[in-house]
């Protein structure tokens, strides 16, 4: 990674900030608010999820069974930090595939989070942030995370998909997308095989997953959360990580994400950038939110920071291509744009002097933008959540461009009471059951939703 890549040392300090909890506050738990403008439906299935929530499981105490935490058949002591290497295929000869696994195990009791990247090998966010945390500006005694202070157990897996990794490719050997075979077949196909031991040796046995993510080929995404708003431990995590956009979605069949809420796993993905890049924003954005989240389940010393509003979408625009050629996007991915206004402009080599402009069909943020030049009539362009309420809200996050300034971008934001959040409300339904199905499939690279 080029220095140009790096986090730099003002980024690091912000992220290490170890705030002590405001003594008038420690005691204060403020029920999930569930933003009115969400569809009466899905707002009432979400409340109704929520209804019963305990707020510390019992199984976090230490006051029967055993203090160890066991994992690979190694039994690993509160207060150490192991690394180890799990294998992905079971044979006695040949590439076995072992991956990293680091595990911090807690001089406290508490829970289990599983922190997970590369599950796309092109996907390199996840890798990078993971790979910081590992390192002594984050790890070890008197940083952001000291295992003799740690209450839990955390576990760091930054590159999942080892052969994708290494071939630069999202896919296994195989072919097949390691995202859609949770929680897998011992008996099936590789990338199957695969899954099962992902499932059955490191996500089974967590509390909490967070699947680092960026966007397919051909496109980039402003750091934002998937998560399923109905499952009360993922609302919960999700508004936890401390940042802007949280879309709500169930995740398509197989995905990691939706088995494990399938199994009451909370779990949340982020995404951030395309693939093939470092993007030091969303790495910065993704290590910003974790140490929120361990803050916010009470794991790591400090007070969760919280966002001035909260865009909780439900539903889509999609900005189209209504020519064919080679696009030049005019605005960037986190820009807030009005209608009509124009966001690219299409030109084609075979037709010198011709252009055309491409205009937003309504007023919104654009969380995704193309990146690949090449578009047909019909080709998504950007992705728009539409903003009704909450403008002037939005408008105060904008930079000098027009571009939303993500939490964690610029050092902590001030503690909130969940009360004093602004939820922004995008209602509507996802165009094809996901947030990115209608980035199509005229290559096997476009696929949909993470």
């Amino acid at each position: 990674m080029s220095d140009g890549d790096s986090i730099d040392n003002s980024s690091q300090e912000k992220l290490q900030s170890d705030k002590p909890l405001p003594r008038s506050k420690k005691r204060r738990f403020t029920p999930i608010k569930i933003a009115n403008q969400i569809p009466k439906k899905r707002r009432m299935e979400i409340e109704k999820a929520l209804e019963d929530q305990e707020s510390t499981p019992k199984k976090w105490t230490r006051n029967s069974g055993p203090k160890n935490h066991n994992f690979l058949r190694k039994r690993i002591t509160p207060g150490t930090i192991r690394h180890l290497e799990c294998e992905l295929l079971d044979v006695e000869i040949g590439e076995s595939w072992p991956i990293p696994v680091s595990i911090i195990h807690g001089h406290r009791p508490g829970p289990t989070v599983t922190l997970i990247g590369a599950v796309h090998g092109d996907e390199l966010v996840g890798p990078l942030s993971l790979t910081y945390l590992l390192g002594n500006n984050f790890l070890g005694e008197d940083k952001a995370i000291d295992p003799n202070s740690l209450a839990g157990t955390i576990r760091i897996i930054p590159i999942t998909n080892l052969p994708g990794y290494r071939r630069r490719s999202r896919y296994f050997p195989d072919g097949r997308d390691l995202n859609r075979y949770f929680p897998g077949n011992p008996e099936s196909n590789t990338t199957s095989r695969v899954a099962k031991t992902i499932w059955s040796q490191i996500i089974s046995g967590s509390d909490y997953i967070v699947d680092l993510h960026t966007a397919g080929k051909g496109r980039t995404n402003i750091p934002q959360i998937r998560a399923n708003l109905a499952h009360p431990s993922t609302n919960k995590i999700a508004r936890a990580f401390g940042i802007e956009t949280i879309l709500d979605s169930k995740g398509p069949r197989g995905s990691l994400r939706r088995v494990s809420n399938e199994n009451d796993i909370a779990a949340i993905a982020f995404e951030g950038g395309g693939p093939d890049e470092a993007d030091p924003e969303s790495v910065q954005i993704a290590i910003f939110g974790i140490l929120n989240l361990l803050r916010s389940l009470r794991m790591i010393p400090g007070y969760p920071s919280k966002p001035r509003f909260r865009i909780l979408a439900s539903g889509s625009v999609w900005i189209r291509s209504n020519q064919s050629g080679l696009i030049d996007v005019l605005t960037p991915a986190g820009s807030f744009v009005e209608k009509d206004e124009i966001v690219a402009s299409i030109t084609d080599p075979e037709v010198p002097g011709e252009n055309h402009d491409v205009k937003t069909p309504i007023t919104g943020l654009l969380i995704s933008t193309a990146t690949h030049p090449f578009v047909h009539a019909g080709s998504p362009i950007g992705h728009l959540l539409p903003v009704t309420r909450g403008i002037s809200t939005l408008k105060t996050r904008l930079d000098e461009e027009g571009c939303l300034i993500i939490s964690g971008s610029d050092g902590d934001p001030p503690w909130r009471d969940d009360d004093e959040i602004e939820d922004i409300s995008v209602i509507g339904e996802w165009s094809g059951g996901n947030p990115d199905a209608e980035w199509g499939t005229e290559n096997k690279e476009s696929e949909e939703e993470t």
